[in-house]
């Protein structure tokens, strides 16, 4: 299913202006989610273009957006007051044209953990899911947890995909980190990817295979959560 990208613009507030997002949303969509990008790539990754592409064939809506840093063409992340302030502005954005689906949040690395951040923080009243893809736990050779404290105060469902060779995310930590959740968080993992879903040929592993993994796992998510109850397994692949 092929759907063409709608470009937003959308205000965060007088000191930081405006930002672009692109609506990707099937006829037959059934939800909607709105996907933040990491903090070193932006909305046109091909990683993100391309989860975007697998879940739209599998009827979920899909708005991604830049992060004000991005939109300058900068590389240095903007401090998290304003990258909160984005989510805050571009999920109510979401809301507004879902016209009555229901609506996840969410993003790859940095761009879902400042996702949780605003949920924990209360600021995302509508949104019924939050979904990590790579979830960082800890910047690189800094073994912690301290960056999943905040989970504990998200009400809403969480979904972590996260993969086996994520140096960002170690396999045993991630576990427990989502364990001490309950049962309002889920554990998708993938095996031999990185903290980039990368997986390694030579080990037997398909890389055209993740990406439609990632939206399989999402999909089922949503349809245990209820929100996708008459999804089905069907998609235009």
């Amino acid at each position: 299913m092929s759907v063409a990208e709608e470009p937003l613009r959308v205000a965060v507030g007088k000191s930081t202006g405006e930002v672009s997002a692109v609506l990707q949303r099937p006829p037959d969509a059934f939800a909607l989610v709105v996907l933040a990008h990491g903090a070193g790539a932006d909305m046109h990754h091909r990683f993100m273009v391309e989860i975007a592409g697998a879940l739209v064939e599998r009827r979920v809506a899909v708005l991604r957006y830049q992060f004000p840093y991005t939109e300058r063409g900068h590389k240095r992340p903007d401090p998290p007051a304003r990258l909160h302030a984005t989510v805050r502005a571009v999920v109510a954005e979401g809301l507004r044209r879902a016209e009555g689906l229901p609506v996840l949040a969410g993003g790859k690395s940095m761009g879902g953990r400042m996702t949780s951040q605003a949920a924990a923080a209360g600021e995302l009243p509508g949104v019924r899911g939050v979904v990590f893809l790579g979830f960082p736990l800890h910047p690189a050779k800094e073994p912690s947890t301290t960056r999943a404290a905040h989970l504990a105060e998200v009400s809403v469902p969480m979904l972590f995909l996260q993969g086996t060779r994520d140096p960002l995310a170690p396999l045993p930590s991630i576990t427990e980190v989502v364990r001490g959740l309950g049962s309002r968080a889920h554990l998708h993992v993938v095996e031999d990817a990185d903290h980039s879903f990368a997986v390694r040929k030579t080990r037997g592993h398909d890389p055209a295979a993740v990406i439609p993994g990632l939206a399989d796992a999402m999909v089922s998510w949503l349809a245990a959560m209820g929100s996708g109850a008459t999804a089905g397994n069907g998609h235009g692949r």
